[in-house]
């Protein structure tokens, strides 16, 4: 959790009979049991940095989430809130957490400090109790993050940090919806849960472009709009402003299934 009194805080807010609505995001480092103490002291430590600053990004503040920590990665709880959308956790917070992991891989020497990821996002009733939060969507969540396909998925990805399963009800309310390119999504994970089917959505997000002279540059003199066609790559992925006092912002967007993301520039 965010302080050692969270959980009791927040369980005895209601009775551990009633159910509290969350969406819910996973996140497991690939063959964190092949590394030795000291240096899970390091990436515990970093997998925990990465994930908060890839929320505060996100526009998420720690107000709005419970998160703990899993041994080998942390669980996060997203209260309901009208600025947190369901898809804005797919649009922004799962490319800028790919983009924060693929930074961190390429700023560090030791391998064994460099972290691949797997991801779930679910969504569904929660319970709380003293000893903290415990349900059937959190069997879900889980069961979809630990599956052995997921695990194959990215052992054999070589082109991104981490890849994301979403579940069946992400998938119907946030993917099917177009809110996200459908054609990147592919149904590859069934798990039971309490005897019932449970089916994941595997994604694997572009790779985010670690090398700083491959970023295209900014000019201060244009227009933010003349350039997203040439700086889509460095707006999208890392959110730079076209130039101080901009009055536009770059948002998250994924773009063709084998191609680089489309940037979206508001006022």
């Amino acid at each position: 959790m965010n302080d050692p009194a969270a959980i009791n805080r927040i369980a005895n807010e209601q009775s551990p009979s009633d159910p509290v609505y969350r969406a819910i995001v996973g996140l497991d480092v690939e063959r964190s049991t092949d590394r030795r103490n000291l240096v899970k002291v390091e990436m515990r430590r970093t997998y925990h940095d990465l994930t908060r600053s890839a929320l505060e990004k996100t526009g998420i503040s720690p107000q709005q989430y419970d998160l703990w920590d899993r041994g080998d990665g942390v669980a996060v709880l997203i209260r309901p809130d009208d600025a947190v959308p369901q898809p804005l956790l797919l649009i922004k917070l799962i490319p800028t957490l790919a983009a924060l992991l693929a930074m961190h891989n390429s700023s560090v020497t030791k391998p064994e400090l460099r972290l691949r990821m797997r991801v779930v996002i679910h969504a569904g009733n929660v319970h709380g109790d003293p000893n903290g939060f415990f349900g059937e969507a959190l069997d879900v969540a889980f069961r979809l993050l630990d599956s052995r396909r997921l695990k194959e998925t990215l052992r054999e990805t070589t082109a991104s940090p981490l890849v994301l399963v979403v579940s069946q009800e992400i998938y119907d309310n946030v993917v099917y919806q177009g809110h996200v390119d459908p054609e990147t999504y592919e149904q590859s994970i069934n798990v039971h849960v309490g005897g019932r089917l449970r089916r994941g959505w595997v994604h694997i997000p572009p790779s985010p472009d670690d090398d700083p002279d491959d970023r295209p540059a900014l000019n201060s003199g244009a227009s933010c709009v003349s350039q997203a066609a040439s700086a889509t790559l460095w707006l999208v992925r890392y959110g730079t402003p076209c130039a101080p006092g901009s009055v536009y912002r770059a948002l998250w967007h994924p773009g063709p299934k084998h191609g680089r993301p489309a940037a979206r520039l508001f006022r």
